[in-house]
């Protein structure tokens, strides 16, 4: 019994306790790293807050620093308690491998999302057109962009196309010029004609009166010149004024007594007698 006594005596020296003091290191090294962790990512979080980043990537951000480094700070610790962590590292490495080699466009629609985020091209309620699509814009997350379409369909497409696309940004600029062309035929009073377009077009609501109207020659066709009726508004308005104003001119032919032929044929203008 004593001998026995002794043996356990003995293995409690040489294994026990310095398994409980690499335990207790070992502990102690996971709450000073968790509170090391924890302080980087308010100072990481304040940084890119006083740089004004979207809040939606500051998450991202710091959910990815927060998770490599705790996948740090476990590695260190198997390698205080005595554990090889080379065979786990390279376990690890290749699963890294096949999961970004099985999730590749997740990864690519992921990466073009925070580019998204960090240049901005468009905003959350900006009208674009981009991947085919064009809507307003109603989301950006860091893998699709949800956009709304004019008919009423929400279109979520991924962010690697959109970034791999041209962006059209309608709603950038605080005005945005509408055209809408007007095909003469030879002989027609061309001064006439943009008084009168000039007169009425003005009145369409939400036409600005700065940038002013332009009623101009835009080019000349084998049949007569084609006029470009030009007028501002602010971005959210175009669709209207751009109906008001197909309305408007004919309005103001039909008002100047000049008659509107079939679809299939220019307007045709007499002469100012």
């Amino acid at each position: 019994m004593d001998e026995l006594i002794n043996q356990l005596k003995t293995l409690a020296l040489t294994e026990a306790v310095p398994f409980l003091i690499k335990l207790g290191g070992a502990l102690v090294m996971w709450f000073v790293g968790r509170t090391v962790i924890s302080g980087f990512q308010r100072v990481l979080q304040l940084t890119m807050q006083k740089r004004k980043i979207d809040s939606t990537l500051i998450r991202y951000v710091e959910s990815l620093f927060s998770s490599a480094l705790t996948i740090l700070l476990g590695l260190a610790l198997l390698g205080v308690m005595g554990i090889e962590t080379t065979s786990f590292a390279a376990l690890l490495a290749a699963a890294g491998i096949a999961i970004g080699s099985a999730w590749s466009g997740l990864l690519s629609n992921f990466a073009a999302g925070v580019f998204l985020l960090v240049l901005r091209p468009f905003r959350v309620g900006d009208e674009i057109n981009s991947g085919e699509v064009t809507g307003v814009v109603q989301e950006i997350g860091l893998f699709v962009t949800a956009i709304d379409t004019t008919d009423n369909l929400r279109i979520f497409v991924g962010n690697a196309r959109l970034l791999g696309d041209n962006i059209i940004n309608f709603s950038h600029h605080p005005h945005r010029k509408i055209t809408v062309k007007l095909p003469l035929l030879h002989g027609a009073d061309v001064q006439a004609v943009k008084r009168a377009l000039e007169a009425r077009v003005v009145a369409v609501p939400d036409v600005l009166s700065e940038p002013a109207l332009s009623v101009e020659v835009e080019e000349f066709t084998v049949t007569g010149p084609v006029l470009a009726v030009q007028a501002w508004c602010k971005p959210i308005h175009a669709n209207a004024v751009k109906d008001g104003m197909g309305q408007a001119i004919q309005e103001a032919l039909a008002a100047a007594g000049y008659a509107i032929p079939g679809q299939q044929a220019p307007w045709v203008l007499p002469k100012a007698g």
